[in-house]
């Protein structure tokens, strides 16, 4: 017999904790179960706060987690970078053995401007204190432009202050060579159309997005959900909330992902009660045998009454 279990320590679960686990359906309250299980503390998991905190409310509402469980402390802010003098900068500007003078010409020419001293520590924050080599600076130079054109049209320009954030959202995610950036770019440019398709699907005109809002449709286009199934998502999500709520919305999608349905197709066969439902959400209990035979005669009787009475008319 093939063994199911690793060798080691072995974590117990009642019987009663496994079926609840089961009534919240949530994968990640499951994750985190385990995870209390073996740590004692919500700490140590790399989850953005609201889906750490949706996984402990879960457990906490079946009483699978103390009641003043704390959320853990965020995560240390990034160091600030340092604050350079006038004197680095200049002897950046004068090291032949550095890109850094080639960088900066290239950047006063694609942004049609001269670089003053602040633009000059903000580049160089960019490729001293991240370490970003030049030829990335400039991918992230032009994806800025593009953007900016894109928005607010042809010609404008990004500022620096503009540029040093995105390249701080770069370096987050390890884009440090030019493949990842060519990579990172080809992606942001696929999620740029799929952000207008999703806003098609919900209805909702033509804008530009909010952070919080491009996050949720990355996410949702990373777990691989087509047109109709986010549109069925939007569609329950509207029948419960009366309106649009991406939060809401996100957790169905979130559940069925765990369930590995990304299909509508697949939804609706994997994630319906299989019982009938009523006006008003009720469940329609089974009908017995003699009911539906009483329901198709007087069905019957209903039909030939009709009858009767179109041919008294005529």
């Amino acid at each position: 017999m093939v063994p199911t279990l690793i060798p080691g320590e072995v974590l117990a679960m009642s019987g009663q904790a496994a079926d609840r686990l089961l009534k919240l359906d949530s994968g990640d309250a499951a994750l985190l179960y385990i995870h209390l299980l073996r740590r004692g503390s919500p700490g140590g998991l790399n989850w953005p706060e609201p889906r750490l905190r949706a996984a402990l409310e879960g457990l906490k509402s079946q009483g699978l987690a103390p009641a003043e469980t704390p959320m853990p402390d965020p995560a240390p802010q990034e160091a600030p970078p340092p604050d350079y003098a006038l004197e680095d900068i200049t002897a950046a500007l004068t090291d032949r053995s550095s890109t850094f003078p080639a960088l900066c010409d290239e950047v006063e020419r694609r942004l049609g401007k001269k670089l003053s001293a602040n633009d000059l520590k903000t580049l160089y924050t960019l490729y001293d204190h991240l370490a970003l080599p030049a030829e990335v600076i400039l991918m992230l130079v032009g994806w800025c432009t593009e953007e900016t054109e894109r928005k607010y049209g042809p010609g404008r320009k990004p500022f620096l202050s503009q540029i040093r954030k995105e390249g701080f959202a770069w370096a987050r995610r390890g884009i440090d060579t030019m493949e990842r950036a060519e990579a990172h770019i080809q992606r942001l440019t696929r999620l740029r159309s799929r952000e207008g398709e999703v806003l098609r699907l919900l209805d909702i005109p033509l804008r530009p997005l909010v952070d919080r809002e491009k996050t949720y449709i990355a996410a949702w286009d990373d777990m691989g959900f087509d047109d109709e199934t986010i549109r069925m998502a939007y569609e329950k999500t509207v029948l419960k909330k009366q309106s649009m709520d991406w939060g809401y919305m996100n957790g169905i999608l979130r559940r069925w992902h765990e369930k590995g349905l990304h299909t509508a197709a697949a939804v609706r066969a994997g994630d319906r009660d299989p019982r009938p439902v009523q006006a008003g959400g009720q469940t329609a209990r089974p009908v017995p045998a003699q009911e539906e035979q009483r329901a198709r005669e007087d069905m019957e009787r209903m039909r030939r009454m009709v009858e009767r009475m179109k041919q008294e008319e005529g």
